[in-house]
């Protein structure tokens, strides 16, 4: 039987705010010359529920309703004349054919969802609740779109990438307001949960999108969208960075998932927090209404990146918001050459990350501790130079260093798209962030840290160590939404 997710607190806050406001539903007219007084629609309008809605019978959410009707259509004339004051008056007339007022399609929407409401208006409109296709919610938050000149300086006079899907221009974003668990294989954003852990980024990317359209792991561009937001309104979130507690202060602490120090210490010990029950000061935005756990806890898991022999390679845009082939070969990937061009993988003058000292070739797993990495068009040393084989054949050396130490060979210019997407610094002034990378084969990529890095952990965090099979139980991921104009997914 389908599992009852929403919460006894959030549903006493319905109750409260709907009976401070008399009750009833939330009626929003679709433009500026619909009567928003109460409408009878005629016999013939039709009724569209357009949010699948749960078939328990005790599951108290219920539905948003599209009602189609007919309304007579006027148009605004300017008399000439003026009031008092000096303002025009105006009139308004019918338009007429063929001796009839002209009526016109027109539709209002019938809000039923109280706890739905409740979360809205006790987050100014910052919280929502969104459902999947299955009726289950997830708690989200709503990322209003932006520039990049909004967010970096010197950054473009364009839409964020986060914004543009499939080359359409969204208004906002929803980001899962927590680490996601999974239930019957799909994501979810609720809070008090342990996050879910110690799986592959493709099963995270098949748990998002299974959940319908609109659905998909989070991107590595609405990841660094949400670090830039953060760092110019200073924000810049703290969390559990220090096996429970803020490496900051100590004193402050989320509640320890049970699961992650008894079951898994067998394999390795973790000190995850159940999802949002640090401070606010966990949250993106330091409130309560914030996303929270961006730094520690667990890595996110983020889609649209990888780096390929230490080239780098994206999905142009947020097109991986749409769920597109990200396999190992898949032609979308793109390379980003010197001129920001996004151009096919291993073109010429591509971006990429070099050895700063000579591999090795012994097949074990060790930090390059003397090594660390900088941006160039040419990989001249890998880290590691033997075959890949076995079964960890991919898993050997690797280096790591503070996100902000890393530079650029002489004469070449960082494109400011490498910033924009947090694959480079924006500037030497960031703290709070290691970048962990293997230059040699396939690399998909977490960030934001977890509950044991310490200082190092923050959303500049960008590990690009491992291979799409890994797993470990310090990795997890969370879901994030989207529609397109025009479109409604189902809510």
């Amino acid at each position: 039987m389908k599992k009852r997710f929403l919460f006894v607190a959030l549903l006493l806050l319905a109750v409260l705010a709907f009976s401070a406001c008399g009750g009833g539903n939330s009626t929003t007219p679709p433009a500026d010359n619909v009567d928003t007084t109460p409408i009878t629609p005629p016999a013939d309008s039709g009724e569209t529920v357009t949010t699948a809605v749960p078939t328990d019978s005790d599951n108290t959410a219920t539905q948003t309703t599209e009602v189609q009707y007919k309304e007579p259509l006027f148009e605004i004339i300017k008399t000439g004349l003026a009031d008092g004051f000096g303002f025009e008056l105006l009139d308004k007339k019918p338009v007429m054919e063929n001796g009839e007022q002209v009526m016109v399609d027109a539709v209002y929407y019938k809000e039923t969802d109280p706890a739905k409401l409740a979360l809205e208006a006790a987050t100014g409109g910052k919280n929502t609740i969104i459902y999947d296709d299955i009726g289950n919610p997830s708690i989200m938050v709503r990322i209003p779109a932006f520039k990049w000149s909004d967010v970096m300086e010197g950054g473009e006079d364009t839409l964020c990438s986060a914004f543009i899907v499939d080359g359409k221009e969204l208004d906002c974003i929803y980001i899962s307001k927590y680490l996601n668990i999974i239930e019957d294989g799909r994501a979810y954003s609720l809070p008090a949960r342990d996050p879910a852990h110690t799986l592959t980024i493709d099963e995270a990317r098949e748990a998002c999108a299974k959940k319908g359209a609109g659905w998909h792991l989070m991107t590595n561009a609405e990841w660094a969208a949400l670090a830039h937001w953060c760092y110019t309104n200073d924000t810049m979130p703290h969390g559990n960075t220090a096996r429970g507690k803020d490496i900051y202060e100590s004193w402050i602490s989320g509640v320890k998932s049970t699961e992650g120090n008894a079951a898994s210490a067998e394999v390795w010990p973790s000190d995850r927090t159940l999802t949002g029950t640090g401070p606010d000061e966990w949250s993106h935005d330091r409130t309560s209404s914030g996303i929270f756990d961006l730094n520690g806890n667990v890595w996110d898991y983020v889609a649209g990146v990888r780096f390929v022999n230490g080239e780098i390679q994206v999905i142009p845009d947020n097109n991986s918001a749409l769920n597109v082939d990200e396999s190992v070969d898949s032609t979308l990937w793109r390379a980003i050459d010197i001129d920001g061009n996004l151009v096919a993988p291993g073109s010429p003058n591509t971006y990429k990350y070099d050895g700063t000292i000579p591999g090795i070739a012994e097949r074990d797993m060790i930090g390059l501790a003397d090594g660390g990495v900088f941006l160039s068009t040419t990989v001249t040393n890998p880290m590691y130079s033997g075959e890949l084989t076995g079964e960890y054949g991919d898993a050997c050396a690797y280096t790591f260093q503070p996100f902000n130490t890393v530079y650029a060979a002489p004469g070449l210019e960082p494109h400011i798209l490498l910033k924009e997407l947090a694959l480079y610094p924006v500037s030497q002034d960031i703290d709070n962030g290691n970048f962990f990378i293997r230059n040699y084969g396939e690399r998909t990529v977490a960030r934001g840290g977890s509950w044991y890095d310490g200082r190092s952990s923050g959303m500049w965090d960008l590990y690009a160590r491992e291979s799409r099979s890994f797993v470990f139980p310090d990795i997890g991921f969370r879901s994030a939404y989207f529609e397109l104009p025009g479109q409604n997914n189902g809510q």
